[in-house]
Parts: C-alpha cells; structure tokens; sequence
C-alpha cells in the first residue's frame, strides 16, 4: 500500500488546466480551420496506408452496397405483393428475427478473430441473396424471397458489430479511430448511394433479380477481402473456456444496463433506425402515390439520402479534432426526422429531393459520432455483444417503423404520417443534448488518460483497446514534494505514471534514475512477484496515474509484443544494479 503522503482519489474528479488562447480572433478562427482540415485529410490517408483498415473498409464499402441494393429490390417485390401494407409487415417480419439472433450470435465475435466471423457473415449473404435472384428469376413464390431475405438480414445484422468491434484492433490511438469511422462512414454514404442507385438504373433495363444478383456478387467480394488481413488482435479469451452463448449474450446486455451513457446513445440510435424503418416505406409510397415517379423513383429518392450522406461524410471528415462527438450525434439524430416534416408540408418533387439529402447528412454524423462513441466506451472483451446489442435495437426499430409508417399511412395519409413520425427524432435529440455535451467532457479526460500511458514504451505497442482498458482503471494520485510513493523492500501492489513533475528512483542508497511526465515505474516488482527493488521519492509535488496490478498484469503479459518490451525493460533496469546480471529476455541477434 502507498504511504499516507499519497492520496489517492477519483480519475473522474481531475482537474485540467484549460489550454492558452490565441492572441487574436481572427488567428483563432484560422487556426482551427487549418487544423481541422488537416485531420481531415490525415483521416483518409492514414487508412489509405494502413492495408489491413484498407481492407476491412472495403469490405464494408462492399457489404453495405448490398444491402441497400437489396433493399430496394425486395420493397419492390413486396409493394407488387401486397401494397403498402406488404411493405410493413416484411419490413417487420424480416427485422424481427435479426433482433433475436443479433445479441445472441455476436459473442461469436469477442472469441477470437473477429474478421473470420465477418467473413462467414459475408459468404451467408451471398448465397441467400443470389439464391432469393434464382427464385426472382423463375417466377417463384415471393414468400420464398421473404424467408431468404430473413436469412440474409440475419447475417447482415452480425456484420456491423463484428466490423465495428474489429476497428479499434487495427487501430493505435482515439485519433486514429475516429479517422477510422470517419472513412467507414464516408463509405456507408457512398453505399447509400451506389447501392440505391444502381437498384434504380437496373429496374429501368431490367427487373429484380439483376439486383438481388449485383447484391451477392458485392457480399462475396467483401468476403474475399478480409480474407487477406494480417495484425495483431487483442488477446481474448478461447471459445473452449467461456460461457454457452446465452449468458455470454446476457452478459452483454448487462454492461449496457449499467452504463447509462450507452443506455442513452443505443436509444438514440433505435429512434433513428425507427425513423429509418419508417423511410423504407415512405421511399416507396411517397414515390407512387404523392410525386408520381413510379416505381424506379424510389431508388431515386433513396439516391437523394445517398447523395447527401456523401457530402455530409466530407463535412463529418472535419470532426476527426473535435471534443463535441456527443453534440455532433444528436445533430445527426435530429437530421433523419426533420426532412420527414418538410417532405410532408412542403410535398414537392424537387423540394422532397433536397430534403431527403438532409437525412443523408444526419446518418454521416451518427456514423462518425455514435458509433466512435460506442467504441470509447464499452470495453473491448464484450465490444462486439454491445455493438450486437445495438443492432438488435435496430433490427427491431427498423421493422417497427416500418410497420406504424405503412399504418399511419393507411390511417392518416401520407403527409400526415409523414410529419408525425418525422417529429420524433428532433424531440428526443433536443431532451438528450445537455447529457450527450456531459459524455463529451467525460470523453476528453479519458482520451488524456490515453496518451498517458501511450508515451510509456512496453504500452505502446498494446493496440487501442487494450490501452483504453487499463486507461478506464486508473487511479489518480497526488504526492508532496519530498515523501515517498513506495520504499525499497515494500510489497508491490501498484504500476505507477507521471503525469506532472518529477520522481527520484534511489536504489541501495544511490539516485539511480529521475523520471517525469510520460515515464513509468513500479513495474519490476508486479511482473517479477519480488519485493520493491528501489525506493521512489517526489522531488516537486507529483500527480501520478497509478494501475492495480490487477488491472495492469492482465493486459501487459496477455499481448505478446507488450510481455516482450516489459521483460527487455525489466531486464534493462535491473542491470542499473548488477551489470554482469544474465538477462532473462535477451535482445534477438541481428543478422
């Protein structure tokens, strides 16, 4: 245990010193603009560098260009069904079962390689989505379709929290992330537009299952991609020792529960997927029955969404510096309903176009913003079964929206159901505001804790999840000049970082090192299970971060790269006392 000089209290209670102000306005304004869109660029070439973040967002790029493609074709096959109604009840019928197996089939995720589950996900789409081509084909019953697409959602259900789970692994620091999502979303907005778009140029040459074939061939090709991804995952662990898969779900579910500020982001988001429910049908029927474009307008309208999720992904691209991600996210909820309104006051052909540009911007913001967020604050062992949770939460909201919209439509009429269901998101966005600015503050002190311990060597290589674990464990820690931290001899209990001013390691009477901000010490005696091999006094007054080793043993040893760099630091620090001492990890001979 430390001394009573070291007081130990909240990392949540911290206080920072705000940063210097420039001397002008006008160099203000300039400077943040260049800075901004210096992030912004470095965001896109940093995952144009990077092969295996280059693969997974091509993957992804391909997926989800499936899948609006595939959406389209299949709400045409139901309207030529049954109408409006049709088109609810398979939105419902087919989310449905997606809702159940999403938190059930994601812990799949969190054992092991995530991209291997990502690849079975994609191969599964392909098939059942060529197979629902064949039956198109041939004229077969469209229940057949409904049931293979059941299937294909299913899988498309487990593909976003598997990916979303698998980006932090490829990824160093919160910055880079967030440049991470940043391109994920510019490439979920060229989906929205390509997939739409290419749905409405082959109903024009062609019919349906040309669509439904495009969208397999897209499936198969993301799978092919993630084949070829070669990193370094976080350790996790087997299949064999877990839990059968209901509680590992269950627990899932539990860290949600408990968290209030995910709780309040999933929310969110399931009213922004209601709200997208609810646009699968009115794409279609605003199409018909209120514009008179006819069935190809449709994909045209959902073109419209894409279009504005492109330019509104270029706008997110700036975000990648800012500490306002929570603000930023209710701005994007608030986006998906609003258009609804406008479309239904003011229901003109081109008007409705730009409109619903503006739902294309809100998705790029809830892209960047919500699910960086998540990202942040789940920790990574149960980050796919959260990311599960989410789309369950989608699935379900997206089937429902699209059930009360075909209702409402049927009931008050489509400029009514319009407005109505278009006023949710903006409602609940402005009740959510002052919490989500709360989370953005909370955010900026655990991504200080971050750098932290990313300026300390044997952390540095540990990929971002694993440093954000030990980041949520930290405990802050003040020491007056002059008293100890921990005397030579003392059981070690603690790993120890400066973050303000200087220590002095003395060992066997002499001052053998002095540390400051960004160093580390106290480790010899958690990694090796031996006494404190030096005594540790504050030159100055000292804020230090401190780990239990609880916490820190766990991470540091169960990454191969970090047990290499802290054995070869151990090593190298204990030869400050016997220079002639073997070293347990010698470095590797060099060619």
């Amino acid at each position: 245990m430390c001394p009573a000089s070291a007081r130990h209290r909240s990392a949540s209670t911290t206080a920072w010193a705000p940063r210097p102000a420039p001397a002008g306005r006008a160099d203000r304004t300039l400077a943040t603009r260049t800075h901004w869109l210096a992030d912004a660029g470095a965001a896109f070439t940093s995952n144009a560098r990077n092969p295996d973040l280059r693969r997974a967002q091509l993957s992804f790029l391909g997926a989800w260009t499936a899948e609006w493609a595939f959406t389209v074709a299949l709400g045409i096959v139901a309207y030529r069904d049954g109408g409006a109604a049709a088109l609810g009840l398979v939105g419902l019928l087919r989310m449905v079962p997606s809702a159940i197996c999403a938190p059930l089939l994601s812990p799949f995720a969190d054992r092991g390689r995530r991209e291997r589950v990502l690849v079975v996900v994609s191969t599964v789409r392909g098939a059942a989505t060529a197979a629902a081509a064949v039956v198109a084909a041939v004229g077969g019953a469209p229940v057949a379709i409904y049931a293979l697409a059941v299937v294909s959602t299913i899988a498309a259900t487990l593909f976003r929290p598997a990916h979303s789970a698998l980006l932090p692994s490829l990824c160093r620091t919160g910055h880079e992330l967030i440049s991470a999502n940043v391109v994920r979303g510019m490439l979920d907005s060229l989906a929205t537009l390509v997939g739409p778009l290419i749905a409405a140029v082959l109903l024009e040459v062609a019919d349906v299952e040309v669509v439904f074939a495009v969208a397999a061939a897209a499936s198969l090709w993301s799978a092919g991609l993630l084949l070829r991804l070669r990193y370094d995952a976080p350790p996790r662990p087997s299949a064999t020792s877990r839990r059968r898969l209901v509680h590992e779900a269950v627990e899932g579910l539990g860290v949600v529960v408990h968290h209030r500020d995910l709780v309040l982001v999933l929310g969110l988001a399931a009213a922004q997927s209601f709200t997208r429910g609810a646009l699968t049908v009115f794409s279609v029927v605003v199409s018909i029955e209120l514009l008179g474009r006819g069935e190809p307008g449709a994909g045209t309208l959902m073109t419209a969404v894409g279009v504005g999720a492109v330019l509104g992904s270029l706008a997110a691209s700036l975000l990648v510096g800012t500490r306002r991600l929570g603000a930023w996210f209710a701005v994007g909820v608030a986006l998906w309903g609003l258009p609804l309104v406008l479309v239904g006051l003011v229901p003109r052909d081109v008007a409705a176009l730009g409109f619903l540009a503006l739902v294309g911007v809100g998705n790029a913001l809830i892209d960047v913003a919500g699910f960086t967020l998540l990202g942040r604050m789940a920790p990574d062992e149960v980050l796919a079964r959260v990311f599960g949770v989410l789309e369950s939460l989608v699935a379900l909201s997206i089937g429902v929206g699209a059930v009360v919209a075909s209702w409402a439509v049927e009931v008050a009429g489509v400029r009514a159901a319009l407005v109505g269901i278009g006023l949710v998101c903006p409602v609940l966005a402005v009740a959510s505001w002052w919490r989500l600015r709360a989370l953005d503050r909370t955010v900026v002190v655990h991504d200080a804790d971050v750098s932290l311990l990313q300026r300390v060597p044997m952390l540095r290589t540990l990929p971002l999840p694993s440093v954000e674990q030990l980041a949520r464990g930290l405990e802050a820690v003040e020491v007056a000049a002059g008293a100890v931290v921990f005397s030579q001899g003392n059981a070690g209990d603690r790993f120890y970082v400066v973050e303000s001013g200087e220590v002095e390691v003395v060992g066997d009477g002499r001052v053998v090192a002095t540390l400051g901000p960004g160093e580390g010490f106290g480790e010899i005696a958690l990694l090796r299970r031996t006494p404190r091999t030096a005594t540790v006094l504050a030159r100055s007054d000292v804020r230090l971060r401190a780990l239990l080793s609880d916490r820190f043993l766990p991470v540091v040893l169960g990454y191969v790269p970090s047990a290499r760099e802290a054995g070869r630091g151990v090593d190298a620090l204990l030869d400050r006392y016997d220079p002639d001492r073997p070293s347990e990890n010698p470095p590797p001979s060099r060619p």
